[in-house]
């Protein structure tokens, strides 16, 4: 198994009516996320501690809220907001 990114919760029901550029950058920001969490925890599957605490991610346009799961080895995006900036 190896990193990815997915939408979870109303994330994914929010980025259905998103407009396309905005889920660019959310896209582009949560590969980032995903190639530095892999750098980070390279034995994702075998980590036993608590998962570090995910943030909130501003990018043109909005914002988007994340979580890892190191054991699944998975960034969660959990929230998007929209603002049209």
């Amino acid at each position: 198994m190896s990193w990815k990114w997915e939408y979870a919760f109303g994330a994914e029901e929010a980025a259905r009516t998103a407009p396309r550029e905005f889920l660019t950058r959310v896209e582009e920001k949560a590969d980032e996320l995903v190639r530095a969490a892999e750098a980070l925890h390279v034995h994702g599957r075998a980590h036993d501690g608590p998962d570090p605490k995910g943030g909130d991610v501003i990018v043109p346009g909005g914002m988007f809220t994340y979580q890892l799961v190191v054991r699944s080895e998975r960034v969660y995006i959990v929230q998007i907001t929209y603002l049209g900036f």
